[in-house]
């Protein structure tokens, strides 16, 4: 069989494990028949009687007919067949198709008008018939088409048909070439099918067809991109066993698959064997190897490639200095990694803003902002404008550094310059200044932030928030809580424990309680932090009534039972009610629910004990009065 100057040129078949007769002859595989389901019951013979453009027989002889001729129109054939349309099922379809496989746009035209107009649901059957009728006329991109389709309405149907047995099973009746395996192939990893594709490359290997180099390139690189490492050395084996026959292509791909294997010691043989082959390691080839030299930290191996890279004629490009520049910033050679930058530009080559953020990011790692800074400069002078990913590592560079002002200088620097700030970016940045305290400069910024169109989020309140309360600046605490509910973020649970705690802190609790009230509209419930901030304030206010009021309320509406809150209630009870008081106290809180500790035992003790010394100084008292 001569192989088709096509990329889809046709499989070779391996002689030596089958006959001529059993590769070519589908049928003596041990497939079943083809299922033909949704098919028309056997028609009556009475229809005979009919006419023509009514007996259902004729149907399948009327379509071929109209599609044979050199005026065929869809329409006519269409209103001339309307009495006969709901007799056509998926057997009619089979039986059109195989009689027009010579006018394979006939019967394309065919096809479509069935599936798409008259809304019949071709099966497996049909679609495997009509893919060999074009895959032989090679109408490769209409057959890929088809198979892409039919993989998808196969993944959607609850009963799973094997594709690859349907084309089998077909092409008894139909011409076909095996290349439409291949195409099968190239579908299935089109639609990031992996497994599929692999089932369908050893069944054809098991069947005795050779795939071609292009469908097992693609086949591979599928594997490879899935991390499917064994089974690309399982293809490995089978490449040499079957006789493919591999490109530089298929070298590049199993060079990947070693660095992600990480059996970078295997390089030297793998490089020796494509040598023997015939093929020399191109520039993917060593920038593959070098790249995962230097992600593994082996910069004298990265170094060596390097050299060898020259001597053998292959000239380095930006991704080999980049790689190189990238492993020397991982290590902390700073110095090395700009040398190899100006090496590059000396060569003749120009930094791309990939090149440039190496650098930024290795000086900012080692806390170089000024270094980093420079470099901004420099980028920004020749043309090239920073992106989020240059952005985010210098403000992290200045804030880890503790320069928040140089930061802030930097970004509106940037604006000026006409460069986009990412929301993550001002995100991260008004953050940082919350968690400083200077939830001025927050708002400035998150001003800023809104003014450029971005969306603020419930962590950017949840800390600037924070940062007021810990500043004790509360009003703007509640200021900041309104904008965000009239921008409808969401509150969380945070947010309301830091704005109660700071009122509690400010003998403010009955604002304190409106909030907490307030957080049953957006399905929050108090914790024990908010609890005890109420219990703690109301007691230092002395309004101990309200304290165990409240401390009952929340045990029943939230089951909320906070020991330490008790505690301190009962801490206060021992020191000032009667041992009846305590004691009827204690037997409440036991119902509700609420768990002593040795604390509470302690309190308990100490409320004895005072009464005790209290009745013990009342007798005193009435003796020397005596």
């Amino acid at each position: 069989m001569n192989r088709l100057s096509s990329s889809f040129a046709a499989p070779r078949i391996l002689l030596s494990n089958y006959s001529t007769k059993s590769a070519l002859t589908p049928s003596s595989t041990s497939f079943n028949p083809p299922i033909v389901p949704n098919s028309k019951p056997s028609l009556n013979p009475l229809y005979s009687f009919l006419p023509e453009t009514q007996n259902p027989n004729n149907l399948v002889n009327l379509i071929c007919l109209a599609l044979k001729k050199t005026n065929f129109q869809i329409t006519h054939l269409a209103n001339q067949l309307q009495d006969l349309i709901p007799h056509l099922g998926t057997q009619e379809i089979s039986r059109v198709l195989l009689r027009c496989q010579c006018e394979s746009q006939s019967a394309l035209i065919f096809f479509n008008w069935v599936k798409n107009d008259l809304g019949v649901k071709p099966n497996c059957h049909n679609y495997c018939i009509i893919v060999h009728i074009l895959v032989w006329s090679r109408n490769f991109v209409h057959g890929m088409k088809l198979l892409s389709e039919l993989i998808r309405f196969q993944s959607d149907e609850s009963e799973k048909v094997d594709i690859f047995q349907g084309l089998v099973s077909c092409s008894e009746d139909c011409n076909w070439d095996p290349v439409v395996f291949d195409m099968l192939i190239k579908a299935y990893m089109k639609d990031d099918l992996i497994k599929e594709g692999y089932r369908v490359f050893k069944k054809m290997v098991k069947m005795g067809y050779v795939p071609h180099v292009l469908a097992f390139n693609c086949l591979l690189s599928g594997l490879s991109k899935a991390n499917c490492v064994d089974n690309c050395w399982e293809l490995y084996k089978e490449m040499w066993r079957i006789g493919i026959n591999p490109n530089t292509c298929t070298f590049n791909i199993f060079t990947n698959v070693l660095c992600k294997d990480q059996s970078v010691d295997k390089v030297n043989e793998f490089l020796e064997k494509m040598e023997e082959e015939g093929f020399v390691p191109d520039l993917v080839t060593y920038n593959t190897l070098i790249g995962n030299y230097c992600r593994s930290r082996r910069l004298d191996d990265a170094f060596y490639l390097y050299k060898i890279m020259y001597r053998r004629g292959v000239v380095p490009d930006l991704v080999t200095y980049t790689s190189l520049m990238n492993g020397l910033c991982k290590i902390g050679k700073l110095k090395e990694a700009h040398q190899v930058f100006h090496r590059m530009v000396d060569r003749g080559l120009t930094p791309d803003i990939v090149s440039y953020n190496s650098l930024i990011h290795g000086y900012c790692i080692e806390g170089r902002m000024k270094d980093s800074r420079l470099l901004l400069h420099d980028m920004i002078a020749k043309g090239i404008s920073p992106d989020t990913f240059t952005c985010q590592v210098l403000v992290e560079g200045f804030v880890k550094a503790g320069s928040l002002r140089s930061c802030l200088n930097m970004i509106v620097e940037l604006k000026r310059f006409g460069v986009t700030i990412s929301s993550d970016v001002y995100k991260y940045l008004v953050i940082a200044l919350s968690q400083e305290n200077h939830p001025i400069a927050a708002v400035k910024l998150l001003d800023r932030m809104l003014e450029d169109g971005h969306e603020s989020d419930v962590e950017i309140y949840d800390k600037l928030i924070k940062s007021f309360c810990d500043s004790e600046l509360l009003e703007g605490a509640l200021l900041h809580k309104s904008k965000m509910l009239e921008r409808r973020v969401k509150p969380c649970l945070a947010i309301y424990q830091n704005l109660i705690s700071c009122l509690c802190r400010l003998r403010r609790c009955l604002e304190a309680e409106v909030l907490m009230q307030e957080m049953d509209l957006f399905d929050l419930k108090p914790d024990n932090n908010i609890c005890r901030a109420l219990i703690f304030a109301y007691c230092t206010e002395n309004n101990f009534d309200k304290a165990e009021s409240l401390l009952l309320s929340l045990s029943i509406k939230y089951q909320l039972y906070d020991t330490d809150s008790y505690n301190v209630l009962l801490k206060i009870r021992s020191e000032q009610s009667s041992i009846t008081e305590l004691m009827e106290l204690q037997d409440k809180m036991l119902k509700l629910g609420f768990a002593p500790n040795g604390l509470t035992f302690k309190y308990v003790l100490q409320g004895l004990q005072n009464t005790v010394m209290k009745d013990k100084g009342s007798f005193q008292a009435c003796s020397q009065l005596q």
